[in-house]
Order: structure tokens, then sequence, then C-alpha cells
């Protein structure tokens, strides 16, 4: 490699894809009006509506974080899980996305009481 004046460019020479993304997402600028339109929309209430759908996949999410503070491994659980019942519905389930929050329930209830 040369350090002259006369090097060459080569991101020139490779061929690398083109996108319409912009470099930084600047997201609180764009997400608002992303999350407007998605609601405009209604994509999850129709997904839901489906009539078609007779089949049913539940997959219960348990509660954000009861075993200690949030850490990466949450978000990977939570995109995971939207990912699969994105899919089911997809392959005509009726997938709900249902949240958790009960994680002790009973016992901690017993012991109160």
């Amino acid at each position: 490699m040369t350090d002259s004046p006369e090097a060459k460019n080569y991101k020139d020479t490779v061929l690398l894809p083109k996108t319409e993304f912009p470099m930084k997402g600047n997201l609180p600028i764009t997400e608002p009006i992303m999350i407007e339109k998605w609601d405009k929309a209604n994509i999850y209430g129709k997904m839901l509506a489906n009539d078609s759908k007779t089949k049913k996949f539940v997959m219960p999410d348990g509660p954000p974080y009861a075993n200690g503070n949030i850490h990466i491994g949450h978000v990977l659980n939570k995109v995971l899980k939207d990912i699969v019942i994105k899919h089911k519905n997809m392959q005509g389930y009726k997938a709900e996305f249902i949240p958790g929050w009960d994680c002790h329930g009973l016992p901690i209830e017993l012991k109160v009481t």
C-alpha cells in the first residue's frame, strides 16, 4: 500500500450494494412518523381480524425482566418471539402476542396472606 497522493480510491473498485437508507437513522424524528403510519394502516388489527384463520397459536410472554436488570438477552428474547408470532400469522394461524406480567403470582400471594 502506498501513501502517495496518487493512491487509488478503492471504494469505486468494489461492487457495493446501493441503498436508499440514510447513513443515520435520526430516530427521534423518523420513529414517530413510522409509528403514526403503522397506526393509521392498522396492520396488527388487520392481521388479527382475518377470519379465515381457524387454527390458533398462543405464545405467552413472561414479564420483561423479573430475574434481574434488563440486558441484551431480554431484547433478543422479545425480537425472536415477535418473529415467531408474525411467521405463524403468515402460515395461517391466528397468533396473538400476549404479554404476561404475573411471574410469581400464587406463591407470593400465599406468603402475604
